[in-house]
């Protein structure tokens, strides 16, 4: 599971355009450098002990910590100075060729770039976007990242649309294994897929009161 795990942060740095993982002794860090995330740090495989030691050197404002553990696990490791990101699952899935079936009226299009990004995104009848997401690639691992449907053209399978899209490009690319880290709502579509969850993804960011 953790080659699975370091293949989520790799992949999702790519497709954020984030600077490269490096490693650490906890795992791997990202020096992101947003104002809604300075640094990613994401625990592999690290006891208490070093969680806790990392975590008691951050000061830095929206530092987040992500690891591959149930929230009530990780709830002891932090101070009332650090808020609980949304619940998530890893989840990885077989990348198998995929064919694109967009509901009548709509189009969809897939973009490759030269640093391992693909998008696809999905147009309505007027032209306007409808629905979107992207991928990074990690060697043969493929991370499906940001996959968004807006909210007038819910409920019409065009997250089924995206997800084909990007699968194909995917295999095209080589990958074979698909991997990404889905929220509460998004667990239910992927799973319709053939995801399977591997683990529980949670985190903190650091978020301490104005003085």
């Amino acid at each position: 599971m953790m080659e699975t795990a370091r293949s989520w942060v790799e992949g999702w740095a790519v497709a954020r355009r984030a600077p490269r993982p490096v490693e650490v002794p906890w795992g791997l860090r990202i020096d992101i450098g947003q104002p809604a995330q300075a640094v990613r740090h994401v625990l592999l495989d690290t006891d208490a002990e070093t969680a806790r030691g990392l975590i008691g050197t951050i000061t830095e404002p929206t530092t987040c910590v992500k690891a591959f553990l149930p929230q009530g696990d990780m709830e002891p490791w932090f101070s009332a100075a650090w808020q609980p990101t949304e619940p998530c699952f890893l989840m990885a899935v077989d990348l198998h060729p995929s064919r694109v079936h967009a509901p009548d009226g709509y189009t969809a299009t897939v973009e490759k770039t030269a640093d391992g990004v693909t998008h696809v995104r999905v147009l309505g009848a007027g032209g306007e976007p409808a629905a979107c997401g992207r991928t990074g690639l990690a060697g043969t691992a493929c991370v499906f990242d940001q996959i968004v449907t807006e909210p007038a053209h819910r409920r019409l399978g065009l997250g089924t649309v995206v997800m084909a899209a990007l699968t194909g490009a995917a295999v095209d690319s080589g990958a074979t294994t698909g991997v990404l880290g889905a929220t509460v709502q998004g667990r239910a579509l992927y799973e319709a897929l053939g995801w399977k969850v591997l683990s529980p993804l949670n985190g903190y960011v650091y978020a301490p009161a104005a003085p």
